[in-house]
């Protein structure tokens, strides 16, 4: 009798996230890579790529892991440095001057009214239509009008935030490099420095009730806020919180369509909102990568990253690690491996507001618009589905979201008068 050895079946080629089949549907990508390649060198972006979450929670929590790479990252688009890049007593002091006007009461008595009223104008505007384009006329332009409106500047300039707003994000998405985008990036800073800067003056002169007088006066230790300080951290604003809100409130309205049972739940009952918000950031996060720079070589499941080296840490990949969550890839406002209560701060389950000291300042600004747009959209119409019968897809690589989300809506009947 023959016996014949058995060949242990080869590991997948490690995918290429640059690549056509990535950008269509990482997710895939990500099991590869989280299975077999946990820590991978990517020659396309010259960066290590960690995909598990246990990896890419320590990169966001682990002083190791510093943001000094975000000096060429985002410099050059928001005109110098931001608190997204300092460290230590000078991040601290940083954060302590722009934070209470993203919690709190400020939040609730100052800008609370502000997300609301732009929530409603831009509803009305698609109220009596059978169809609406939820992206292009609600999400990518309600959190920037917001953050217009909370800096107290002129709301006729809403579309041209939009437009800066744009290319600043399409700078940051430009994996690939394209110059034209980066060259519109740029355009768009210094565009926006060179609007703000006699505002800011003008601010500091006669402070007024609004987040630029609030960031032109604001001390802490005896520091206050540079001209420089102010005008890249608006840049900043603009494009990450933005871009969070934007994306998160599409990709919520895609995943809950997608599953009418759960749309239902919600619709009966509102304090699931928040929990569907959540789920949304783990399952679909609209930033799917962040990128992280070690101080001294790491040791990683997989190997060694070396001091200096560029780490891009997979967000995407890591809030689906099937060692993390149950059933990973299904979308479930229920879900129990999940606290709603905690996902809005430095103690969530999730990884796509990052963790530990850069985690996002503007997180429960973010649930505010989402809680407030969900809300008043559900109120609005009593019906609301896929117009052309499905979900559309997803788009991008750094970012991602629904490019359209073209919606069916049946107006809610109004309310009896008394």
């Amino acid at each position: 009798m023959t016996v014949h050895a058995t060949r242990a079946t080869p590991p997948p080629p490690p995918p290429d996230i640059l690549s056509p089949e990535f950008a269509a549907d990482p997710y895939p990508a990500y099991r590869v890579l989280r299975a077999h390649y946990p820590l991978h060198y990517h020659e396309g972006t010259g960066s290590w790529l960690l995909s598990r979450y246990d990896d890419v929670e320590r990169a966001f929590r682990d002083p190791v892991f510093t943001t000094d790479n975000y000096g060429w990252q985002l410099e050059p688009v928001h005109g110098g440095r931001t608190i997204a890049q300092m460290s230590g007593h000078e991040h601290a002091v940083r954060r302590a001057l722009v934070a209470p006007a993203f919690r709190g009461r400020e939040l609730r008595e100052r800008f609370l009214p502000v997300i609301e009223r732009n929530a409603r104008e831009l509803i009305d505007a698609f109220r009596g239509h059978e169809r609406a384009e939820l992206v292009d006329q609600f999400a990518t332009r309600f959190p920037v009008n917001v953050i217009v409106d909370m800096l107290g500047l002129d709301r006729s300039d809403h579309d041209r935030f939009h437009a800066w707003y744009e290319a600043v994000v399409g700078f940051f998405a430009n994996l690939t490099q394209d110059p034209a985008v980066a060259e519109a990036g740029l355009r768009a800073g210094a565009e926006l420095r060179a609007y703000l800067l006699p505002l800011i003056a003008e601010r500091r002169a006669r402070p007024g009730d609004d987040l630029l007088s609030s960031l032109c006066t604001a001390e802490v230790d005896g520091t206050r806020m540079t001209d420089q300080d102010i005008t890249s951290f608006v840049s900043l604003l603009l494009s990450a919180g933005g871009e969070t809100t934007d994306k998160a409130i599409a990709g919520m309205f895609r995943n809950l369509l997608a599953n009418p049972d759960q749309l239902a739940a919600v619709r009966a009952d509102r304090t699931l909102v928040p929990a569907a918000f959540a789920e949304s950031l783990r399952h679909s996060p609209p930033l799917q990568m962040i990128m992280r720079q070690p101080a001294e070589d790491v040791e990683v499941s997989g190997g060694t990253i070396p001091a200096g080296a560029t780490v891009t840490c997979l967000i995407g990949a890591a809030n689906r690690d099937e060692t993390h969550f149950a059933d990973p890839d299904a979308y479930d406002v229920f879900r129990t491996d999940l606290t709603t209560a905690n996902a809005f701060s430095a103690a969530a389950d999730h990884l796509a507001f990052a963790l530990g000291r850069h985690f996002c300042v503007g997180a429960l600004l973010a649930k505010a618009e989402v809680e407030v747009g969900a809300n008043q959209l559900l109120d609005a119409f009593a019906e609301i589905d896929f117009a052309e019968g499905h979900a559309p897809p997803e788009t991008g690589v750094f970012v991602r979201g629904p490019l359209t989300l073209p919606l069916h809506l049946t107006p809610a009947a109004p309310e009896p008068r008394s």
